[in-house]
């Protein structure tokens, strides 16, 4: 079976959807809706675009890959009876789409950059349906693309988007804030990748808690001290106290 798949959306999401789903011989790629042609004109041919949600045709599945203020609207405005629609917030529960006859999410649980490639076949995709049918399609579908799928409730999305808020957005800001400091004081920041590297590893076999090491951990009181008289950024010196606070307070 060849699905039918069209996407709502122009951001880094939707990108790399257009992308896979352009790619697969398991789908075919029907209909893109983006505001401005320009937008996707590198991803797609002009005859798959539309720029307004009505004109959208029926097909297997839509994709509504937009911000999470912008789904409630645009769930109001679609008009499909038959596809099953299903959007890729985090956050969003399904009932947003409580309107529609055959609903549900599509969430790949992984960091998205446009000039960075996805391996979808190792993401993990977090879906939901409304009802046993629409799942279970869902589920065939995602297994065309994915080693790695998931039923996952709106309320355990919400946890798994807080989870990795924490272990990918903000860690990849103390990445930005080591390479800041590392470019300050003329230290080459590459010194630290075997570092990162084994760090990433060692938690495939380890849990984190076993995994931490550090001054904070063993509560080596003057080497913190000589770190934050290194600092001169009074937010860095809080960040460095409240996360040291944080793993000292889970060895007690």
């Amino acid at each position: 079976m060849i699905y039918q798949v069209s996407i709502i959306g122009s951001g880094q999401v939707a990108f790399h959807l257009i992308t896979l789903f352009k790619n697969n011989k398991n789908f075919e790629l029907k209909q893109v809706c983006a505001r401005q042609f320009e937008k996707v004109s590198g991803w797609i041919n002009h005859a798959q675009w539309v720029a307004d949600i009505n004109q959208l045709s029926e097909a297997d599945l839509l994709i509504v890959a937009v911000s999470d203020q912008a789904l409630p609207a645009i769930a109001e405005q679609i008009l499909l009876k038959n596809t099953l629609v299903v959007h890729t917030s985090g956050t969003q529960p399904m009932s947003v789409f409580g309107q529609h006859l055959n609903f549900g999410v599509f969430y790949p649980l992984q960091t998205f950059s446009m000039s960075k490639d996805i391996d979808f076949s190792q993401t993990p995709l977090c879906i939901e349906a409304n009802n046993p049918h629409n799942l279970a399609f869902l589920e065939d579908l995602a297994n065309k693309i994915s080693s790695k799928v998931a039923h996952v409730s709106s309320h355990q999305r919400k946890i798994l988007h807080l989870c990795a808020v924490f272990v990918c957005n903000f860690v990849n800001h103390l990445y930005h804030i080591g390479a800041s400091l590392s470019e300050k004081h003329q230290v080459p920041f590459e010194l630290l990748m075997p570092l990162i590297e084994e760090t990433t590893n060692k938690i495939k076999y380890l849990h984190p808690k076993e995994a931490q090491t550090g001054p904070a951990k063993r509560g080596d009181e003057s080497t913190m001290q000589a770190h934050l008289e290194l600092l001169d950024d009074e937010l860095l010196k809080t960040i460095y106290k409240t996360i040291s606070l944080a793993i000292r307070k889970n060895e007690l």
